[in-house]
């Protein structure tokens, strides 16, 4: 039993060596939309472009999307830098009128490092640089407040930096004629932070949180 049980584990250890190596193939995930981006046949209304808000948005609210024209091209624990390398694939191939952009929490959360508040700055410039370039409209969206990421403890000074974010990606907006949504104002607490009436863990939506940005998003894309 017990030569069963180690065999077993040991196939086991095996199976997720070669996921993991396979996963880091796909650094960007590019696989993760391939299936569903082949089955667009209608030009959507608008591209989500974002991180794990974006994919949690469809897991809480499938029916804003389905029911707008929308798609959703979230990715959990994504950064602007992951984000850039799916633009063709996810979104310029799709010929969406409107790419939403929530980008850039991940960054500040340090999960692929550190990352200047510039550089992630310019990352979601380069995204909407190609929509641009592909006869898209982007839509900048303002990274929501977050006081603390609870997976990173260790960064202390996220609630400045994400303000920096937002000021720089309010500025390129307006002298780009680009739509700028400003979620964090709209949602921000006395501490810059995320609400607990909208937030499950101070960084991730929830359905009433999901609500807010819903009627903000539409009221935009009229």
């Amino acid at each position: 039993m017990r030569s069963k049980t180690t065999a077993a584990i040991a196939l086991l250890l095996i199976m997720s060596v070669c996921f993991s190596a396979n996963a880091q193939d796909d650094w960007a995930n590019l696989g993760r939309y391939a299936q569903a981006n082949s089955e667009v046949t209608v030009q959507p209304k608008a591209v989500f472009m974002g991180d794990s808000i974006t994919q949690c948005w469809w897991d809480a609210d499938p029916n804003f999307f389905t029911s707008n024209n929308f798609l959703c091209r979230g990715i959990s624990g994504q950064t602007t830098s992951h984000m850039l390398v799916r633009m063709r694939k996810d979104v310029v191939d799709l010929h969406p009128k409107y790419v939403v952009i929530l980008a850039g929490t991940n960054d500040i959360a340090k999960n692929n490092g550190f990352i200047e508040v510039d550089d992630i700055y310019g990352n979601i410039v380069s995204m909407c640089e190609i929509a641009k370039a592909n006869k898209s409209k982007p839509v900048i969206c303002s990274v929501l407040p977050v006081k603390q990421y609870r997976w990173r403890p260790e960064v202390t000074d996220c609630a400045d930096r994400i303000i920096r974010l937002n000021s720089l990606l309010k500025e390129y907006a307006q002298k780009n004629r680009c739509l700028y949504i400003d979620y964090h104002s709209v949602m921000k607490d006395d501490e810059n932070g995320l609400p607990q009436k909208w937030s499950y863990d101070g960084v991730h939506l929830n359905g009433d949180g999901y609500d807010v940005i819903e009627k903000i998003i539409l009221d935009t894309l009229k």
